[in-house]
C-alpha cells in the first residue's frame, strides 16, 4: 500500500513545483485557463494549474524599440535617411498579450510607417530646424494607434538626419555666403560709423582755433622714422596761420 502512495506523492509533489511561478515588482503575468483569459497576477508568489494555465509575464518598465535607418521623401521631393528611438511601456497587460501579436513588433512598425508619413508631409528646411515638433507629431499619431494594445508612447527621438552629398554640398556653400554676407554687413556698418566720427572730429578741430594745428604736432611727435631716413612734412598755409595765432595769444597772455 506504501508502495503505490509513493509515486502518486511525487507525482503531486512535482506538479506542484511546476505551478510555482514568481512575478517580479516590474512585471504582471496574465493568465489563461484553457486558453481563456481568466485574470492578472499582480507581483509575488503565485500558483498555476499545470497543463491547464498558462502564464504570460508582461514587462511593465519603459522599453526602447530601434527604428532603423529609413529614406523618406520630404514634401520638396529631396531624400533623406532618418532613424529613430521609440520609448514606450506597457499599460494594460492583458490588451498587449491578447490583442496584438507581438506589441514590441508591432509598435517599431507602425512607428516606422508613421515617420515616413509625416516626413512626406514637411520640408527639408522644417524636418532639420523643428526635429523635435516633427518627432512630438509622430508620437502623437502612434500613441493614438497603438492605445487599444493598451501601450503608451513616453517619446520618439529623431536620431540621426543623412542627407544626399550634394544637398550637403550646396548648404554648406550656402552657409558659407551668408557667413560672407553678414561679414560685409558688419564692415560697411564700422567703416559708416568711423566716417561719421571722423567727420565729428574734423568738425571740432576746424572750429577751435589751433586745433589743427595741434593735431598735427601730436601726429610728428607720434612719428618715430628710422635714423637713415628723413621725412619731409608738406604743412598747408592754414597749419602756419594757426601758428601764429598760437604765439599771438602766447604774447597776449605775456603781456
Amino acid at each position: 500500500m506504501f508502495e503505490f502512495f509513493v509515486p502518486v506523492l511525487v507525482f503531486f509533489f512535482v506538479l506542484f513545483l511546476s505551478g510555482i511561478k514568481i512575478i517580479n515588482e516590474y512585471e504582471r503575468g496574465v493568465i489563461l485557463t484553457f486558453g481563456k483569459y481568466t485574470g492578472t497576477k499582480t507581483p509575488g508568489f503565485r500558483w498555476i494549474f499545470p497543463a491547464v494555465q498558462k502564464m504570460i509575464k508582461v514587462d511593465l518598465r519603459i522599453t526602447t524599440v530601434d527604428v532603423p535607418r529609413q529614406e523618406a521623401i520630404t514634401r520638396d521631393n529631396l531624400p533623406v535617411g532618418v532613424n529613430a528611438v521609440v520609448y514606450f511601456r506597457v499599460q494594460k497587460p492583458e490588451y498587449a498579450v491578447l490583442k496584438v501579436e507581438n506589441y514590441r513588433y508591432a509598435v517599431s512598425q507602425y512607428a516606422l510607417a508613421a515617420l515616413r508619413d509625416v516626413i512626406g508631409g514637411v520640408d527639408l528646411d522644417t524636418l532639420l530646424i523643428e526635429r523635435d515638433k516633427v518627432a512630438t507629431e509622430i508620437k502623437q499619431i502612434v500613441d493614438t494607434e497603438t492605445d487599444p494594445w493598451g501601450i503608451d508612447i513616453t517619446a520618439i527621438k529623431m536620431q540621426d538626419i543623412e542627407l544626399p552629398a550634394g544637398m550637403k554640398r550646396a548648404m554648406a556653400a550656402q552657409a558659407e555666403a551668408e557667413r560672407e554676407k553678414r561679414a560685409i554687413v558688419i564692415k560697411s556698418e564700422g567703416e559708416i560709423t568711423a566716417a561719421q566720427n571722423l567727420s565729428t572730429a574734423a568738425g571740432l578741430l576746424s572750429s577751435t582755433p589751433g586745433g589743427l594745428s595741434l593735431r598735427t604736432l601730436g601726429t610728428i611727435d607720434n612719428l618715430q622714422p628710422d635714423p637713415s631716413k628723413t621725412v619731409i612734412f608738406a604743412l598747408p598755409v592754414e597749419i602756419l596761420e594757426g601758428f601764429k595765432s598760437l604765439v599771438s595769444k602766447k604774447k597776449d597772455i605775456s603781456d
